[in-house]
Formats: structure tokens, sequence, C-alpha cells
């Protein structure tokens, strides 16, 4: 866990599943206006755990609440990018009163899109067939953890818009800042992930949403992202141009910009 920065309470849960807080990096700027809380999911990158069937939503959503009253925080806002968004959805509708803003960065409410439809995107911009099935299978956790790697490095340039960004890839892959654990992965995308969905109860989340994506994300598409704005009660919809799935590593500064933006006009929200 890392926690930087002394103003209001935002807590970070990074992608994955299998990964650790360091993806979310590029946000640290955000530390002027907000305390940063980073850490790891449990089973993901450096965090405990013998067993990883334990990593269920309502073990993930208890270890976030622990730890914000480990720090001592009545409420906080919570940000999710990708799994780390999906964690956020499962935490607001399980502590609703916990929570003051959300931000869903690159995300789902509905698992079909990246299980199902991701490959097929893949297929439509020209990936090689080798590389589809590398995504289907990597999606679906039909992997054993040796395949894990060179599977993803098939079809792991389509989570960036610019390709020169490929070294940001072995970084968040091989760097020593970041600790990916293959068995997570294989199990959140066969059992925890598996047919999950809830866009039949993103009205029930009453908090101020910022629901921010790439325009080229090939996981979760702007079709999507702007279902599941329309469906939450007090939500922005922001596209963020030249980005794909990790659009906070592309455009970080675009990012960081629209989290100021939302934070500043929370005031004055829209309902629907």
């Amino acid at each position: 866990m890392k926690v930087i920065g002394q103003r209001y309470p935002l807590v970070l849960m990074h992608g994955g599943p299998g990964l650790d807080y360091s993806t979310l990096l590029p946000l640290r700027p955000c530390a002027d206006q907000f305390t940063l809380i980073s850490y790891d999911h449990r089973y993901n990158g450096r965090s405990g755990g013998t067993d990883v069937s334990a990593m269920t939503w309502e073990n993930l959503t208890a270890d976030a609440d622990e730890l914000r009253q480990t720090l001592g925080f009545d409420k906080w806002a919570v940000l999710g990018h990708s799994f780390g968004g999906m964690v956020a959805l499962e935490y607001a509708l399980r502590y609703p009163h916990r929570l003051s803003h959300l931000f869903l960065f690159d995300t789902c409410g509905d698992t079909h899109w990246m299980q199902h439809n991701a490959p097929e995107i893949l297929a439509k911009r020209g990936y090689r067939a080798t590389a589809v099935q590398a995504a289907r299978r990597f999606y679906n956790g039909q992997l054993s953890p040796r395949e894990v790697f060179p599977s993803v490095l098939k079809f792991t340039s389509a989570d960036f818009y610019q390709p020169k960004l490929l070294n940001l890839i072995h970084e968040v892959l091989f760097g020593p800042r970041v600790k990916m654990r293959p068995e997570t992965l294989i199990f959140g995308f066969s059992k925890l992930l598996m047919g999950w969905m809830v866009m039949d109860r993103p009205s029930e989340i009453k908090v101020p949403t910022l629901v921010l994506a790439g325009r080229h994300d090939f996981l979760f598409s702007p079709a999507h992202q702007a279902i599941l704005a329309d469906r939450l009660p007090i939500a922005q919809l922001k596209l963020i141009e030249l980005a794909g799935h990790n659009a906070h590593a592309e455009q970080s500064a675009k990012v960081i910009q629209s989290i100021r933006e939302f934070m500043a006009a929370v005031n004055q929200p829209v309902v629907r």
C-alpha cells in the first residue's frame, strides 16, 4: 500500500486481474488535490493470500472497506480502472454510504463485452487469427500459467492507440516495479468474471460518477461506456481521443484534467 498527498481521499483500484497498483502511477500528479491511496487487491501483485479462490467480490470489497476504516476515513472517492472498475462498481453497490464520488476508467458492467466482443473487434481491426484466438482464450481464462505472457504479447498492442507505447507494455509486463500473477489472471477470467454483470443495478449508485475511456478501447467500446453512463443517475461521460484501453497512461494529462474538471463541476450534477 502507498499513500501520498494530504487532501480529500481517493482510493485507486488497479486493473488486472493479477497486476498491481503501479499500473496507475500516471495518476500521481493528482496528489496535489487528493490523498491518493494505492493498494494491491487480494492475491494480486504483492498482496498476500494463500488461496486464489478467496478472491471473491465479497472479499475484494470488504478488503477495500477495511482499508478505509484503518486509514480513518468516513467516506472517500473511489477510482477503478478496468478490472478495478468492476471492483469499484461492486464496492459502490455494497458500501453505498462510504463513497462520495466514483470514477470508472476503461471498464464495464458486463464482461460479455470483454470475453466475447473484444476478440471480434481485434479481427475487424486486422489482427491475425492467432492473435484473435489468443485473446479469446486469455479473456476467458483458458490458459496455463506458462501461456499467459506469450499469449498476451500477441495482441496487447491493441491496448494502446500509439504503437510507440509498446515499450510501456514491456514495462507493465516485465518492469521491476510491476508484479504480475498469472494464476490470479486465470482464476479471475475463468471464475470471478465469467458471466459477471451488474448492468441492471447502476440506478442504485447515487454518487456523482465520471465514466472515462479511451476512444479506441477494444475491450470496452464507447458504445458500452455510453450505456453505462446513461444508466447511472448522476454521471458524466468522457472519451479520451488518441487513447486505447489505458487512457491514463497514453493521455495522462488529459485524464488528470478530466478528473479535475469533474470534481469542480460535481456541485452542479446533471440528474437523469
